[in-house]
């Protein structure tokens, strides 16, 4: 598998989603603009059946970036060798960072191929505490505590930001003994030439870099754009560059028997819904769906979308709804309509762009027919399918979480 096949710029675009609307107007995919264009060829053979594709996910930092890589001097959490590293330099103080707490603890809570690297910076002169706060976490920092300190403080955020300065230390030491920071050791740090000493480097390190607001994030080194921060925006970064460690570099080779009957089980957070795979009508989507559920690809892969009365739509690890295996394959037609509950389908963002992402639909839904590849049909669980939870990404990030595949089981008859 290789670990950048991916498309950064459709950060802001939706891809593989069938887009809801009322019953009387057509629905369309969202289309989104393709790196290269894959060639395909028309008849699958065990040696070629698909385009690979290729595309950087972020671009790599330049040797003279301003901003620093990461040292064994930084405050990191996360696994050294993760897909997807966060930096940022941001107060303890400021609104701004106290809500990218919310956002980064989230993601580490739902990523596990993760690191966050955090850079404090006090605004000194601009917050009454901020300088405080720092020289708190440095100090817990002597005891192995920086982690603890951070949480405590963001946690506690709402307390801490309306005292005096002059009551800021006093509670600080106060709160840390009840999360097993000892306040003796805690009190002689904040006090301590050195401890001053380190925060001003820190400040001067900033200064260098001409930061003008934060919080400043990168992610994997590149700078992004204020206007980008928030949870949905950086989950999907995130969220894409570590599919990358997940894509095949190369298509899969075509095994399946147009002749055998296969049917895909499909374990749900919810139930289970038994597929009947259709090799003779779409032996490509039937070869990668297959060649995907064996390995391991769908497992804990959410459904991102589902519409009541519409579909269901999954196949993306990233969650975002923008994800691909790495490959694309050709759209198959054939007799079989979108007439009827429990159709499955291949998801694509244009004519020869399906990967892994499939929908299940809830009613008839005629205007698909010859746009989307039909690989299967439901023969039971329907009832399952029509369970999972409602979701619809377009309508903003506030979304429930969605119910996820455990698992993907195909049985060759």
């Amino acid at each position: 598998m290789k670990k950048s096949l991916l498309i950064f710029f459709i950060i802001t675009t939706s891809i593989f989603i069938l887009s809801a609307c009322s019953s009387n107007t057509a629905l369309t995919p969202t289309q989104t603009a393709i790196v290269t264009t894959p060639i395909i060829v028309d008849t699958p053979t065990s040696a070629v059946s698909c385009s690979a594709i290729t595309a950087e996910a972020t671009a790599a930092p330049s040797s003279d970036s301003l901003f620093p890589p990461v040292s064994e001097s930084d405050f990191a959490i996360g696994p050294t060798d993760a897909a997807v590293t966060i930096i940022e330099y941001c107060d303890f103080q400021a609104q701004g960072c106290n809500t990218m707490a919310t956002i980064v603890g989230k993601m580490m809570r739902e990523q596990s191929d993760l690191r966050f690297v955090f850079r404090p910076l006090p605004l000194i002169g601009v917050a009454d505490k901020s300088d405080k706060a720092v020289l708190a976490a440095l100090a817990a920092d002597e005891q192995g505590k920086f982690w603890t300190m951070y949480d405590l403080l963001f946690t506690r955020y709402n307390e801490w930001t309306n005292l005096k300065p002059d009551q800021f230390n006093a509670w600080v030491v106060r709160e840390a003994v009840k999360v097993d920071i000892d306040g003796d050791q805690l009190t002689a740090a904040v006090n301590a030439d050195k401890t001053a000493t380190r925060m001003q480097s820190m400040v001067d390190a900033a200064k260098k870099l001409n930061i003008p607001a934060v919080p400043i994030i990168l992610i994997n080194g590149t700078l992004q754009p204020s206007y980008l921060l928030d949870y949905q925006n950086i989950s999907d970064v995130v969220g894409l560059i570590a599919l990358g460690k997940k894509q095949f570099a190369t298509c899969p080779a075509f095994n399946v028997d147009p002749s055998k009957q296969y049917i895909a089980t499909i374990h749900t957070e919810k139930g289970d819904i038994v597929i009947q795979l259709f090799p003779d009508k779409a032996p490509l989507a039937v070869n990668s769906f297959v060649f995907l559920a064996r390995q391991g690809w769908f497992n804990g892969v959410t459904f991102h979308r589902v519409i009541p009365g519409f579909l269901a739509q999954a196949g993306d690890p990233s969650g975002t709804g923008k994800g691909n295996p790495g490959y694309f394959f050709k759209n198959e037609t054939s007799d079989l309509k979108f007439d009827k509950p429990g159709m499955i389908g291949m998801a694509n963002s244009g004519p020869d762009t399906n990967g892994s992402q499939f929908f299940i639909t809830f009613a008839p839904a005629t205007h698909l027919d010859g746009i989307y590849t039909i690989f299967g049909q439901v023969i039971s669980g329907l009832d399952i399918a029509e369970q999972l939870t409602p979701r619809d990404p377009s309508q903003g990030a506030s979304l429930p979480p969605g119910d996820k595949i455990i698992s993907v089981d195909i049985e060759e008859k």
